[in-house]
């Protein structure tokens, strides 16, 4: 399949605050449901195409590497048991966000989707079968500035499981065939700014590399 499910995707759902460390570096309190928000399909971009692009309206933007998960049918109200069996495949993904934006519209109770809404924000790899894949819930998730290692987790740490995550959205909405849900991303993001090199992988499975460049 490699990259053409992101043609035909309609969803780009993603899951914020979804790492064990992040609750315990800020020494908050577990979420009773997963934080959900939304990202636009024109951010998507595949990983042969090597550039991602700072908007000239944020100073930098933050690196988030995560494991994609790509709906493979129309689903709605599933509970958790029946939620892997509408899985597709898998992907790494990057979600990129302007967070000084975010930070700032938080701050002022204002919405903050265009902190996570620009072009080149959400790029993907190529397909990853479940049999690939192997099992979801210990996924190796690691990210590098300039060959600096800045993120390492497994998905055995996540705090709302995969089937968590899609049965608690189906709640809401219909999910359907390519639908990209990202699954949350580990502590350790931060900033890349024009000239950085960002690496990042799903264990040795599969890895992107992208150059950061000013807009």
């Amino acid at each position: 399949m490699s990259q053409k499910f992101i043609k035909s995707t309609r969803k780009i759902i993603g899951a914020g605050v979804n790492y064990k460390e992040i609750l315990r570096q800020t020494n908050a309190a577990k979420p009773a449901n997963p934080v959900i928000f939304f990202k636009p399909i024109s951010t998507l971009i595949s990983s042969n195409e090597g550039v991602i692009k700072i908007p000239k309206v944020f100073g930098s933007i933050n690196y988030e590497a995560e494991l994609g998960v790509i709906i493979g049918k129309s689903c709605k109200n599933i509970s958790t048991d029946q939620a892997m069996s509408y899985v597709a495949g898998y992907c790494l993904a990057l979600d990129m966000t302007g967070m000084d934006f975010i930070v700032d519209a938080r701050s002022k109770g204002l919405p903050w989707c265009l902190g996570k809404g620009f072009d080149t924000s959400t790029p993907v790899s190529r397909f990853i079968s479940p049999e690939e894949l192997g099992d979801p819930t210990d996924v190796r998730v690691w990210c590098k500035v300039n060959e600096q290692m800045k993120q390492d987790d497994t998905t055995r740490n996540l705090i709302f499981t995969i089937a968590e995550l899609i049965a608690f959205t189906s709640k809401y909405m219909s999910l359907e065939k390519n639908d990209l849900i990202l699954t949350g991303t580990p502590a350790g993001a931060g900033p890349v700014k024009n000239g950085d090199i960002l690496e990042c992988g799903l264990g040795d499975i599969v890895q992107m590399t992208f150059q950061v460049e000013d807009e």
